[in-house]
C-alpha cells in the first residue's frame, strides 16, 4: 500500500468512527499540513479546518489562509487565545515570548487548541515521524485526553510530501521559497540555524523545539 493510500484510509476510518465530530488542524506554516488539507478536502469537503491564530503569524501565512479558502471553497476557522496581545502584556509583561516562550505558547496555542478540540471525537494533524527526533515514535492514532489525535501522514518522508504538493498543485506558504521550511509566530521563527534540522529556526536561543501541542508525554498510543 502506498503512503497516500494509507493516509486516505486513516482519514476515512476516522471520519467513519466519529461522524460530524472530526476537525483538521492546519498551521498553514508547513507543506505537510497543506498536503493533508488537500487529502482531507478531496475525501470530504465538509470537515472543519481550523488554525491557531496567536495574533503573531506572518503576513504570508494569513495570505495563504485566504488563498486556500478561495481554492477549495472552504472557510478555515481562526482559533484565538482568550487574552488579546495587549491583555497578555498587561498581565505578564511585554514580549512574553522573549522571556518565557513556554508560557506564551500555552496561553496562545495550547489552551485555545485544548478548548477547541474538547467537544470533538478526533482531530487530524500533519505530524510526521521524520520531522523531529521527538516524533520518531509517532503513532498514526493516539489518545489526547478524551479526544483521538490522528496523524495520517505519520510515515511520509519529505519527498512524499513535496511529491504530493507538486503533483496536486497544493498551495504552500510563500516563505518556504525564502528559506523558511517551518513557520510559526514571527518573533519565534528564523531561518534554520542547522541546515539538517528544518525546525532549528524555531525558538532560537531556547532549549525548545515544540510549542507544547505535540509533546510525546501528553499523549498515549490508542491503536
Amino acid at each position: 500500500m502506498t503512503a497516500l493510500a494509507r493516509a486516505e484510509r486513516i482519514v476515512a476510518r476516522t471520519l467513519a468512527a466519529h461522524p460530524g465530530r472530526v476537525a483538521l488542524a492546519c498551521s498553514f506554516g508547513g507543506p505537510a499540513g497543506m498536503a493533508l488539507l488537500d487529502v482531507v478536502v478531496r475525501l470530504d469537503r465538509t470537515v472543519p479546518v481550523y488554525y491557531l491564530d496567536p495574533g503573531l503569524l506572518f503576513p504570508e501565512t494569513y495570505a495563504l489562509v485566504e488563498r486556500v479558502a478561495r481554492r477549495y471553497g472552504i472557510a478555515p476557522q481562526a482559533v484565538r487565545p482568550a487574552l488579546a496581545l495587549d491583555a497578555q502584556a498587561a498581565a505578564f509583561g511585554e514580549a512574553l515570548w522573549e522571556r518565557d516562550p513556554d508560557r506564551c505558547c500555552v496561553l496562545r496555542k495550547v489552551e485555545p487548541n485544548r478548548a477547541y478540540v474538547a467537544g470533538l471525537g478526533a482531530w487530524l494533524t500533519g505530524l510526521r515521524r521524520g520531522q523531529t527526533v521527538g516524533r520518531a515514535d509517532l503513532e498514526p492514532v493516539m489518545q489526547d485526553g478524551s479526544v483521538e489525535k490522528v496523524s495520517p501522514l505519520y510515515d511520509w518522508t519529505d519527498d512524499d510530501v513535496w511529491d504530493y504538493v507538486r503533483a496536486h498543485d497544493v498551495p504552500v506558504n510563500s516563505l518556504h521559497a525564502a528559506g523558511y521550511p517551518s513557520l510559526g509566530c514571527v518573533p519565534c521563527t528564523r531561518r534554520p540555524l542547522d541546515a539538517n534540522d528544518p525546525r532549528s529556526g524555531r525558538w532560537a536561543g531556547f532549549a525548545k523545539t515544540e510549542c507544547g501541542l505535540h509533546r510525546p508525554a501528553e499523549v498515549t498510543a490508542a491503536r
